[in-house]
């Protein structure tokens, strides 16, 4: 067992303490677990918490996050152990936890959408910083693993993390992963410059102190109070340059450059003014290139930025590069919205900067309380494909738009998904991590209800197309059935007659008349009825229910009262409708559909109102005979239960005792209510029998709910 002291000396007993806990947690949890080297992988969480310690800077709290996370991660027996830690270190835990399950597919097309989820999942900023420690550490032993392994995560590095580390100011982490990346990537050219930047390296320091030396009692006597940066670009930096311009190592004319940074009052006319002075006295000792003159200060960057560019040459002919900037701007520059990283065109959206920004600013400011800094974007949820592909969408997304976001023609047939292997529905919303895989059906289609709960524009202006397909469609089908009966029938519909159907009818537009024939909500023998009452020149009334019910019964023929005795009367046919499957005994009523002879439907059908409000001249009158037929009546029970234990052996015990017929069972449960919800399929003979199994189910304990469905 190691000593925390001796590792940690700086930490006080409380600190120790918190950290040692951790520490042992996670020494016995990885006591088994391996590095590819075959080191123990305990070095790994270790080498991670002395550089969030000792060069990065954290609280404690976040090395013992470190240690813990390791350990729930790769022994997830362990976990219960951390229930006695801070809540602070548990939130850690948690957001590193989160990002260790992302596993990019496409690193390179979708890096921009992975450094957002990183971000997401890092309710506590300090959660992103420590994730970058982390990635470090796995750099500086990457020689140990596979080369396969060693690819990946070169490239996640250069993608994900190196970005992550340049916008939290963490620039000496960010230099030496990009060292290592170049190190690895491109062993040849990395070589190459670092021997030339060693080689030159004497020749830079003599050029700096023979550039300073002339300036600085000019400086002194104009009482010019300033201070001077310099830096030598990384060799990863001078690469990139040298592809961008196409040009040699030694055409990379900054890869030394000086910043002079003037003290003075934060006010900009005196600003210029003493930055300007500071130009004319370099452009007086050295000869500048105009050509690479660029001037932020007279009219500064759009997001910002102010400062003056100058490249000048000695008389040894040696070019050099020099920053002229205030002290306000450099703090703007490096700390506010125009930080060095804005500025150098790594992508971002300004939500995600400010908040970076504040991370930033807190780890140069230890004294800063984490819970003031803003938390990460919030306005979209990060969702994976079953093959762990990445999606984005808007906040409040629903399965129906992830499933037009993968593509339209999924999106048209979806009737579901499941959602860690369980089943939800359509208008189920999603939430970040989550692993969709979405349900299609080859009849399903999108209707206008839709639209309630859709949130993506993708999905709305597709949903639309296809309804308003849909309605085209149906208008096509329904003129050419109107025209089609005005032949049989020898008749014609003027547009004189169109405009006052359509006017009785209160239809707004031909297309919606037609489509309304096409779906059957408008019988077309209206029309036959309506032309003859206008060619006799009588007035035709608006008709009320019972009248049209009365022409019905008139041109259909039938008898006011259909007998349900499951055979055909007089050559009509009728079905038990399935929207709310009716069984003898039930209160019924008939509805005449345009195709499909009569359907039964229950008075308390959830349709009915509409139905009969709608279409009152399709409504038929029907009683069922003195005894049921011999066949059974399909019907389904929805039962919603607080427990699965045993509930399933009872209900069956309650269906055999019945004149029922089992035809499929499926239970689902619901981890967002923690309810199961069970459906049945039985063949019962009356509705009285029905009333007995619901009654005796309903009385089971731990049954909350039952329904005919």
């Amino acid at each position: 067992m190691a000593n925390v002291k001796e590792i940690f000396p700086h930490l006080e007993d409380a600190e120790l303490d918190l950290v040692q806990k951790a520490y042992d947690i996670a020494e016995k949890a990885l006591a088994d677990k391996k590095r590819d080297s075959g080191a123990p992988f305990l070095e790994h969480p270790l080498g991670v918490a002395k550089i969030v310690d000792r060069e990065i800077g954290l609280q404690p709290v976040c090395v013992a996050a470190v240690f813990l996370h390791e350990a729930s991660r790769m022994a997830p027996e362990s976990k219960p152990l951390l229930a006695g830690f801070p809540q602070e270190v548990l939130q850690i835990v948690d957001g590193l936890d989160k990002i260790s399950t992302i596993n990019p597919k496409d690193t390179r097309l979708e890096a921009e959408n992975y450094k957002k989820l990183i971000v997401r999942y890092s309710e506590d900023p300090r959660v992103t910083v420590i994730k970058i420690a982390d990635r470090l550490e796995i750099m500086r032993n990457l020689g140990s693993m596979p080369k396969g392994v060693r690819e990946r995560k070169c490239l996640e590095t250069l993608m994900l993390y190196i970005p992550l580390a340049h916008q939290l100011g963490l620039y000496n982490i960010k230099s030496e992963m990009e060292d290592i990346y170049f190190r690895q990537a491109y062993p040849e050219e990395y070589r190459t410059i670092t021997n030339k930047l060693k080689a030159t390296e004497k020749d830079r320091e003599k050029l700096t102190a023979e550039f300073i030396e002339p300036l600085k009692r000019k400086l002194s006597d104009a009482g010019i109070s300033y201070k001077l940066k310099i830096r030598t670009k990384t060799a990863w930096s001078i690469f990139k340059k040298m592809q961008k311009q196409k040009v040699p190592f030694e055409g990379v004319f900054d890869v030394f450059a000086i910043r002079f940074i003037v003290d003075c009052e934060p006010v900009r006319e005196k600003e210029l003014k003493l930055c300007w002075d500071v130009y004319s006295y370099v452009t007086e000792e050295y000869e500048p290139d105009t050509k690479r003159l660029r001037d932020w200060l007279t009219k500064p960057k759009d997001n910002g930025y102010e400062c003056l560019h100058i490249t000048v040459k000695n008389k040894e002919g040696a070019y050099l590069e020099v920053q002229i900037r205030s002290k306000r701007m450099d703090d703007v520059a490096e700390n506010g919205d125009a930080a060095h990283w804005s500025y150098k065109g790594i992508s971002h959206e300004a939500t995600m900067d400010k908040w970076l920004s504040s991370v930033r600013y807190a780890l140069e400011h230890p004294g800063q309380n984490p819970d003031d800094l803003p938390l990460p974007p919030s306005k979209e949820i990060f969702v994976f494909t079953p093959s762990g592909e990445l999606r984005i969408l808007s906040a409040g997304a629903t399965v129906l738009d992830f499933a037009f976001n993968i593509h339209s023609n999924v999106g048209i047939k979806c009737t579901g998904a499941l959602i860690g292997g369980k089943p939800v529905s359509i208008r189920e919303k999603l939430q970040t991590g989550d692993v969709v895989e979405i349900l299609t059906g080859r009849n399903s289609k999108p209707s206008a209800d839709w639209l309630n709960f859709v949130v993506t524009s993708k999905a709305r202006n597709k949903i639309r197309q296809v309804l308003k397909d849909q309605e085209y469609k149906l208008s096509a089908d329904g003129k050419e059935l109107l025209d089609r009966r005005l032949k049989n029938w020898k008749l014609e519909l003027t547009d004189e007659m169109r405009g006052e159907f359509m006017k009785k009818h209160h239809f707004p537009s031909v297309k919606e008349m037609y489509a309304a024939i096409g779906e059957g909500t408008l019988d077309v023998n209206q029309f036959k009825t309506f032309i003859q009452e206008w060619g006799s020149g009588e007035p035709v009334p608006e008709a009320s229910g019972k009248d049209k019910a009365q022409q019905w019964a008139a041109t259909s023929g039938a008898d006011d009262i259909l007998v349900i005795n499951a055979q055909s009367l007089k050559g009509l046919d009728y079905k038990m409708a399935k929207c709310c499957n009716p069984v003898f005994g039930d209160d019924v009523f008939g509805f005449v559909t345009r195709d499909s002879g009569i359907k039964i439907h229950r008075i308390s059908c959830p349709n009915a109102a509409r139905l009969m409000e709608m279409y009152p001249y399709r409504i038929q009158k029907v009683r069922w005979t003195e005894t049921p037929s011999g066949s059974g009546f399909q019907v389904a029970l929805k039962v919603v239960t607080s427990s699965e234990a045993g509930i399933t052996g009872q209900i069956m015990d309650i269906l055999g005792s019945f004149k029922t017929s089992l035809r499929s069972f499926n239970m689902t449960e619901n981890p967002r209510d923690g309810l199961y919800y069970i459906t049945i399929k039985v063949s019962v003979p009356t509705g009285a029998e029905l009333d007995k199994v619901v009654s005796q189910i309903r009385n089971l304990r731990g049954v909350v709910k039952v329904s005919r469905v």
